[in-house]
């Protein structure tokens, strides 16, 4: 065992992190494969990162800082240079007004060499702050990019005055005719570092906000906002003008809200954008919507089914006629489980037709409708429409009011096949919601074939995931019982550079109301929804949270995912 582990070993006993049979176990596998005992002790889940890390900073007497409090302004980041906290694995996170000494977080506080480095480099005193690794690397990364090519490198340049960011009129791309500059331009550069360190992100989202003092961009991954470094904001104007310019807004109108598209080729995929920009007190706030068209050509068990759900599904949408919703709030990938669909039952011999605002992926072999409003194609004139071009299949991309409702309706009644989407909390309160606004139960119960509610969670990484058991609350909020958990696969990741805290990627959860006799007897009786919802379950309907459980005990998702997002089941 190494001097180093050691004391470590035997803090983490002290502190009742490790028992003497663990430290055994870890031992043996250790002198096995050459690793260190604490090393081997975290790979095999007995201790996490955040454990070893609050073990040293007791050891050393230094501070244990937490990074996800720290606010890194561009004043905070600028204390070590990129280069030197990448080489030495480093973050500043402040400075003492009374000493003058830069403040850094630092994985090992044992580690001289790499202190007195920087005492020397920085020409100035340093504290040291312990944070784990892994936190410290993800900072580096979101303050100061993955690469020379990368955003924060570019940020860097342009704060730094390294590159000029003016053009012959003095702002760079409010040109009088509206041209556009030359493509190496700095701003053009820098929107596109934005756009493509978000793609390699892999966010869902890109977010451009005016702040008081700041232009702040945050990317949405797997559901979850991360706040990255953004450019000075005397760039802010530049920037926001060259992304209106090219999803073809007007530069000249900032008073009112718009909306517009960019196509990009990003490492040979075909990307498209839907760009919003709203006007906000401190400037025109724009976000951006990624649209992979890749990543919709997804199968109905990547989007989260389990065997038997998938089975059900796939026996749903390969019915001749009726209707199938799919609820959930915004956000809730109904959008993609209804491309989903569409791709799986996308054969020559069918001809399939949607009517969507707007149509965010284009489908081969699928006739899309763009709804337009202003010149009066609403989603009930357009499906008026194409029920006349004899379609088998359609879908509406919502359903909103009681005349799409009624066409809706009306076409699954008469041998079409209806794909649509509704905003409600579960399954079941998609009957009354459609009561609400005006459609008749015995329409309602004779072309309904099922309504299908969902959610998106959270996947654990696949690199770092590990068992992990379940707290008691946990235990208590979900109802698994302790012989339920050992027969399953529970984990959890700690984090990796391949991950987001844990998590990569998304998957559904579902809640499917299929519609038989006795649903049809009982949504005819016009139920309230709570009582509707009872008499579903007893008919075998499985809830959010019951599927939720299922892929906590497969090891897909963690259980603070599924309690997060089906807490409005507790108050059912």
């Amino acid at each position: 065992m190494a001097a180093k582990d050691d004391f470590l070993i035997e803090l983490l006993m002290d502190m009742g992190q490790v028992s003497q049979e663990q430290l055994d176990a870890a031992q043996e596998l250790a002198n096995l494969n050459g690793n260190g005992v604490v090393d081997t002790l975290v790979e095999q889940g007995v201790l996490q990162p955040i454990d070893v890390t609050h073990a040293m900073a007791t050891y050393y007497g230094t501070e244990l800082v937490d990074l996800g409090s720290v606010n890194f302004s561009d004043e905070i980041i600028s204390l070590v240079p990129r280069h030197l906290a990448k080489k030495y694995n480093v973050v500043p996170i402040g400075k003492n007004d009374d000493t003058g000494a830069v403040i850094v977080a630092v994985a090992d506080p044992s580690d001289l060499e790499v202190i007195d480095s920087l005492r020397m480099l920085l020409n100035t005193d340093v504290e040291i702050r312990v944070a784990p690794a892994n936190e410290i690397e993800e900072i580096i990364e979101q303050c100061y990019g993955s690469g020379d090519n990368s955003l924060g490198k570019m940020i860097q340049e342009i704060t730094e005055g390294e590159v000029n960011i003016t053009g012959p009129g003095g702002v760079l791309d409010e040109i009088d005719d509206g041209s556009e500059v030359e493509s190496d331009a700095p701003v053009i550069k820098l929107v596109n570092s934005i756009i493509v360190d978000a793609f390699r992100a892999r966010a869902s989202d890109i977010h451009l906000e005016p702040m008081q003092k700041t232009f702040r961009v945050r990317y949405r991954i797997d559901g979850n906002l991360h706040e990255v470094k953004g450019p000075p904001k005397r760039l802010q104007p530049s920037i926001i003008t060259r992304l209106k310019i090219q999803s073809n807004m007007s530069i000249a109108e900032k008073r009112i809200p718009q909306d517009g598209r960019i196509q990009m080729n990003i490492g040979g995929r075909a990307l498209d954008f839907r760009v919003s920009c709203l006007p906000t007190t401190h400037g025109e706030s724009i976000v951006m919507r990624i649209l992979d068209k890749e990543g919709i050509k997804l199968g109905l068990a990547e989007l989260g089914f389990l065997t038997d759900d998938q089975q059900i599904f796939e026996r749903l949408i390969s019915m001749p006629d009726g209707i199938l919703l799919v609820t959930g709030p915004t956000g809730s990938g109904k959008t993609t489980t209804l491309y989903a669909c569409l791709n799986y039952i996308n054969h020559p011999d069918r001809k399939i037709i949607t009517v969507e605002d707007p149509v965010e992926y284009v489908l081969s072999g699928i006739n899309q409708v763009h709804v337009n409003e202003m010149v009066g194609l609403t989603f009930s004139a357009a499906l008026r429409a194409i029920l006349r071009q004899a379609p088998n299949i359609i879908m509406v991309g919502e359903i909103r009011d009681l005349e799409t409702a009624s066409i809706a309706i009306n076409a699954s009644l008469t041998g079409h096949l209806v794909f649509s989407t509704l905003h409600t909390n579960d399954a079941p309160s998609a009957v009354t919601r459609l009561i609400d606004i005006g459609v008749k139960p015995f329409l309602i119960a004779t072309s309904a074939r099922a309504f299908m509610a969902q959610r998106l969670v959270r996947k654990i990484c696949k690199k770092c995931g590990q068992p992990v058991p379940l707290t008691e609350r946990e235990r208590t909020i979900l109802k698994i019982d302790e012989a339920t958990e050992r027969a399953g696969n529970v984990l959890k990741g700690p984090g990796c550079p391949n991950c987001k805290g844990g998590y990569r990627g998304r998957i559904g959860i579902f809640e499917i109301f299929q519609v038989g006799e006795e649903a049809r007897r009982l949504i005819y009786e016009k139920l309230p929804a709570s009582v509707l919802r009872a008499k579903a379950r007893e008919l075998g309907m499985r809830t959010l949270r019951e599927d939720g459980i299922r892929k906590v005990l497969a090891g897909l998702t963690s259980a603070d995912e599924v309690i997060q997002t089906t807490v409005t089941e507790l108050e059912q």
